[in-house]
């Protein structure tokens, strides 16, 4: 099994180096590559936002409930959790790029400062790609950060779509109520820190286009 994924990694590996080389062929540089990557990634970050606003919206509708068609809200209320589930995964994916394409580009920066002459344009070279590497590295932190918030609201909101699919009653919504308060404060925290990425990210591509 080892085995597999090591062939697997190498495979996908010499894939990613097969599109950088193609792209370079075209004038699209690995850096280029990296700018429009974080920038997919902002877009995604502001899109689950206004998802999982949306699902607390669903949610504080469904602890409101006062009669009616208690199975639409359920539809509703799965809806909305797979929509979240779907950000998460898009927003997840868009950070695992960003990271492929920036460690083939930090890769290669530090192997061309082998090829200077000049000793001078060297060492700013060096000194760039030491602080481009450490705003990056933060980047990613608050990245990272800002996916893991999304984890525990996509726990509860499964959570409570299951117990409202078994259990399609009055008294099951009054059970959710006390649920609100919660998720409400994780999606709260949710944004404030997808916040923070998206105003990294803003801050790491004014380095980057430089």
């Amino acid at each position: 099994m080892a085995k597999f994924w090591l062939v697997l990694l190498l495979l996908l590996s010499g894939c990613q180096q097969a599109y950088y080389s193609t792209m370079e062929k075209v004038g699209v540089h690995k850096r280029d590559i990296l700018v429009d990557r974080v920038e997919n990634a902002q877009k995604s970050q502001r899109e689950a936002q206004q998802q999982f606003s949306s699902a607390l919206e669903q949610f504080s509708a469904l602890v409101k409930y006062d009669g009616g068609d208690l199975q639409r809200q359920y539809k509703l209320t799965q809806a909305e959790y797979d929509a979240c589930e779907k950000s998460a995964l898009d927003v997840k994916n868009r950070i695992d790029a960003i990271e492929q394409v920036a460690e083939a580009l930090f890769k290669e920066w530090q192997q061309e400062l082998k090829e200077y002459s000049n000793q001078s344009l060297k060492r700013d070279s060096e000194r760039k790609l030491s602080q481009t590497r450490r705003q990056y590295h933060s980047l990613l932190v608050t990245m990272r950060q800002a996916e893991a918030t999304m984890q525990p609201v996509l726990s509860s909101l499964k959570d409570n779509a299951l117990y409202l699919k078994h259990n399609l009653n009055a008294q099951a919504i009054g059970a959710l109520k006390g649920e609100f308060g919660s998720i409400e404060r994780d999606i709260s925290r949710l944004l404030t820190e997808m916040n923070k990425a998206i105003a990294e990210s803003e801050r790491f591509l004014t380095t980057l286009k430089q």
